[in-house]
């Protein structure tokens, strides 16, 4: 839908912009029914090189850099400077064409106020069609936004349906239980503490993850009694290293953001015994959080586990309405590690 809105808006308008070229032709010499090859081509010459390529030039400049760059991220004083800079240097431009390839406008020699008036044309052609390009990208930006709306609103009842069975997976809830009941008999405070995790992981999942963004620091609170919790089920220490560089501040998340990798990381991560079977860690910075997720897993299974959870696919697809092009997500697997990069920013 984009890529042929986007070749119709441009198409119809050069089109445009070429059929009032062939009506100033026409005014210009007077609207005669004859005009001769010559002339026609010495006027046809003079809009190709004062307007239309210094405004191809500017178009393109305003729409895929000015806006893109600067309008759309709100830079309004930097979007105002680097217009006028589009259009002064377009501006020149017509002039230069001139000057070499049509220099009956501007031969050497020629006066100042000859030079600025040609400038000053072309630059206010440009500015013209610079402006045309702002509207025309600002259009399709309008319309691509309304339709992520509505994708991601019909997207919504599936994400939380996914988000539901995996915030309530079943072999977690029953394994975590029974791992309590038999930790009981055992360590009646231990087991008391873990059933408090229990309770409070329940709690995040049934209230928190109702909003559309939480607080980093719960997120990662929510993330420590889980691995907590996981860890029940082993009595090495080292199994799983879980680490964050940098402060939480008040930043805001989409909840449960990185959960879906924590959970695949316990799942293929078979053996226990070993140390750093899993490695999980987030480093926070001023514009980017930063989460890595390396788990050792058997081979046999790598099939297997690129369809876990929520699935790769879907993972992807949440960000994507999310984030757009702003998250870079990286999954490789070389030999037995399954690694995951989550990088997303911190305003969003």
């Amino acid at each position: 839908m984009k890529k042929y809105l986007f070749l119709f808006l441009h198409i119809g308008f050069w089109l445009c912009y070429l059929f009032l070229a062939l009506i100033i032709i026409a005014v210009y010499n007077g609207g005669e029914d004859n005009i001769s090859s010559e002339r026609f081509l010495h006027t046809l010459q003079l809009i190709i090189f004062l307007a239309l390529i210094p405004s191809f030039v500017a178009f393109y400049g305003y729409y895929h850099f000015v806006f893109r760059q600067y309008i759309i991220k709100k830079k309004y004083a930097q979007s105002i400077c680097f217009s006028l800079l589009i259009s002064l240097t377009t501006g020149f431009l017509g002039y230069v064409l001139l000057y070499f390839f049509l220099d009956t406008y501007c031969e050497k020699g020629s006066t100042m106020s000859s030079f600025v008036g040609i400038t000053f044309f072309s630059t206010v052609i440009s500015t013209i069609t610079g402006i045309v390009a702002l509207l025309m990208q600002g259009f399709i930006t309008w319309i691509d936004e309304i339709n992520m709306k509505e994708e991601l609103s019909l997207k919504n009842n599936e994400i939380e349906l996914a988000l539901v069975k995996s915030q309530l997976d079943p072999h977690f809830l029953f394994n975590t239980i029974n791992n309590i009941d038999v930790l009981i008999s055992k360590n009646a405070t231990a087991a008391s503490n873990y059933l408090n995790k229990l309770s409070e992981i329940m709690r995040f999942m049934l209230y928190e993850t109702k909003t559309e963004k939480i607080f980093l620091a719960k997120e990662l609170l929510y993330i420590e009694k889980y691995i907590e919790l996981q860890k029940i089920r082993t009595s090495n220490a080292s199994f799983i290293s879980f680490s964050v560089i940098g402060k939480s501040n008040n930043f805001l998340i989409p909840p449960m953001i990185f959960i879906p990798f924590i959970e695949n990381a316990f799942k293929y991560a078979t053996n226990k015994k070993i140390r750093n079977a899993i490695s999980i860690s987030l480093m926070i910075s001023k514009d980017t959080i930063t989460f890595v997720c390396i788990n050792q897993f058997n081979p046999d299974a790598k099939k297997e586990s690129a369809n876990n959870g929520l699935g790769n696919q879907l993972i992807k697809k949440r960000l994507d309405l999310i984030y757009e092009r702003s998250y870079k997500l990286n999954v490789s697997i070389v030999v037995d590690l399954y690694s995951v990069t989550l990088t997303i920013p911190t305003h969003a």
